[in-house]
């Protein structure tokens, strides 16, 4: 129907555009001579007069049959405008009878071959009759058709003329009409075969888990799927038009893999660590294609799996594993140190008793008791550690225990020169299951050990939120207790040490404090993960479980929450 609509527009625009400069030359041609100048006059005003209505109305005309019988109006208006302008000037020997092959040529815009043909042979008849009625002067006292000069035969030769280019363009006209409604067919059917094929493409990168992004031949992106901006946390408008190394922080020139200084000329795989929009660590599993165009190298594209929580889940069970194995030997050496331990301790009791009259020798005894008990504190200490306390559980805001511990922490800096202490705690409560002692005490270990960190003043800052993770069995809403230091940051080659029983960097200190927090935090289902750069600080965030039932049913059958069975 648009495309009916599109040629009766055509139809009205072409009229008044033939109106206007033919008859509107004819007629400066004509002004001196008298002549058919009130012909001309009044073709124009009647054809402007027709136009305008008929405009209107194909603005108003919606259904299709409608609009067909304004076509077949407007042809018709055609032919009579014609016939009247052919009547006044001349008949057979009117420089005007070429307008009907005009009338034929529009009719056959109709995509049907014998519209065309049939329009062409209406032309032919009523052209016929008309060069009779003059030929046989049958309306010479009428005035309205002068009498032909021609003879018979230049007559119907003239007319074989005519009617054979009538012919000739109906049958052309109509056939060509046909060929292109056909090819205008198929070119939508493809057309529209495309735009599915290209909808369904872009359904399936925009669907996929993983996350997609294209880069044109300078490594600037063109596009980022819904999976890789969930992932990165930045959206298409962020990331456009920015190199692709400087989202991902990925930079050759740093590490041995050299071949990504210039373009990906072949598939490659690595993993690259950068920085969510939100400034949290991202591990990716990154895979480079070329892209190619007519055998042209395009862009790249690549595809990326977020690896984050599974590394994080790889270190945690590498530590348990050690840990455990570690307890075990270490548990009982304790005992085994301990008895002999405080037969030494009794014995230096006795000989010091015998050693008042000895200076030197009683501050000796003095130093060894001392020490001895020392030692008796740090393997009490120890078993503590590796003994798993009896747990209280219940549902908690954890916000609130942190808020209860805060005024100890809060009193602590100000024992300290130049702390300050920045709390963003969630709005809502974040429940979980625990065992609210245990919880303070880790969160008083994890905020001294950042003042220790600090030593020559800083700021702790310590907020709380809620997330959805999904990796392994780790599924559901999580909470996190982030405590972030200012402080002189942990040497990479310490990161995976710091949980460690007795492993310190202090002068002073057993080394259990941290080891202690994440096995509480451990026993309840939890994990710790840590950020930390040299001389800009670190960030420890515990995460616990919105519900806690889960680490809470597999404590009670005696697994280690969270651990691949």
């Amino acid at each position: 129907m648009s495309n009916l609509r599109t040629r009766l527009y055509w139809i009205m625009g072409l009229r008044m555009a033939l109106v206007t400069l033919l008859l509107g030359l004819s007629l400066a041609f004509q002004v001196g001579k008298g002549g058919w100048v009130e012909t001309f006059y009044t073709l124009i005003i009647v054809t402007c007069v027709l136009t305008i209505p008929s405009a209107i109305l194909l603005r108003v005309l919606t259904s299709q049959a409608a609009l067909t019988i304004l076509f077949w109006a407007q042809v018709a208006i055609d032919f009579l405008l014609e016939t009247v302008l052919v009547t006044r000037t001349g008949g057979i020997e009117s420089p005007f009878a070429v307008l009907y092959v005009m009338t034929v040529a529009v009719a056959s815009l109709v995509p049907r071959r014998r519209v065309g043909l049939l329009t062409a042979c209406f032309c032919i008849i009523f052209f016929g009759v008309l060069t009779n009625i003059q030929l046989y002067g049958l309306v010479e006292g009428w005035g309205w058709m002068p009498p032909s000069r021609l003879t018979l035969p230049e007559t119907f030769q003239t007319f074989g003329v005519y009617a054979l280019a009538l012919l000739v363009v109906g049958i052309l006209g109509g056939t060509l009409a046909e060929q292109l409604q056909l090819a205008d067919r198929s070119l939508r059917e493809k057309e529209q075969g495309l735009t599915r094929l290209q909808v369904f493409h872009e359904n399936i990168v925009h669907s996929i888990s993983s996350g997609v992004f294209t880069a044109d031949v300078m490594g600037c992106i063109t596009s980022f799927n819904p999976a890789a901006q969930e992932a990165t946390g930045y959206t298409i408008a962020d990331v456009a038009g920015r190199p692709w190394r400087e989202v991902f922080n990925w930079h050759p020139s740093e590490r041995s893999d050299e071949q990504l200084n210039s373009s990906v000329s072949a598939t490659t795989r690595f993993e690259v660590e950068c920085k969510r929009a939100d400034g949290n660590r991202l591990i990716l599993g990154m895979t480079l294609s070329p892209l190619h165009e007519q055998g042209k190298q395009t862009g790249l594209v690549g595809v990326f799996k977020d690896l984050t929580q599974i590394r994080d889940l790889e270190e945690e069970m590498r530590r348990k594993e050690w840990l455990a194995s570690l307890g075990e030997m270490s548990a009982g050496m304790a005992h085994e140190i301990r008895n002999p331990l405080g037969a030494l301790a009794g014995a230096m009791q006795m000989l010091r008793k015998d050693a008042i009259e000895d200076e030197t020798n009683r501050r000796l005894m003095d130093i060894a008791i001392r020490e001895a008990t020392r030692l008796d504190n740090i393997i009490t200490e120890f078993l503590q550690y590796a003994r798993p306390p009896a747990l209280d559980l219940a549902e908690r805001d954890l916000n609130k225990v942190l808020a209860e511990t805060l005024d100890l922490v809060q009193h602590e800096a100000r024992t300290r020169s130049k702390i300050k202490i920045v709390t963003s705690l969630a709005a809502g409560p974040l429940t979980a299951m625990v065992d609210q002692d245990q919880f303070r005490q880790v969160f008083w270990n994890m905020a001294t050990n950042a003042f220790e960190a600090m030593p020559d003043g800083g700021q702790l800052t310590i907020s709380t939120s809620c997330r959805r993770v999904e990796a392994g069995e780790r599924k559901g809403d999580i909470v996190e207790i982030a405590f972030q230091d200012t402080g002189e940051g942990i040497p990479r080659q310490n990161l995976d040490k710091i949980f460690l029983p007795f492993f310190t960097t202090k002068k002073e200190g057993s080394g259990l404090g941290l080891a202690a927090v994440h096995r509480i935090v451990d026993l309840h289902g939890g994990w710790i993960k840590v950020e930390s750069q040299e001389r800009q600080g670190s960030r420890f965030v515990v995460c616990m479980p919105r519900s806690g039932e889960a680490g809470v049913r597999l404590w009670h059958e005696g697994r280690t929450p969270w651990k691949r069975s």
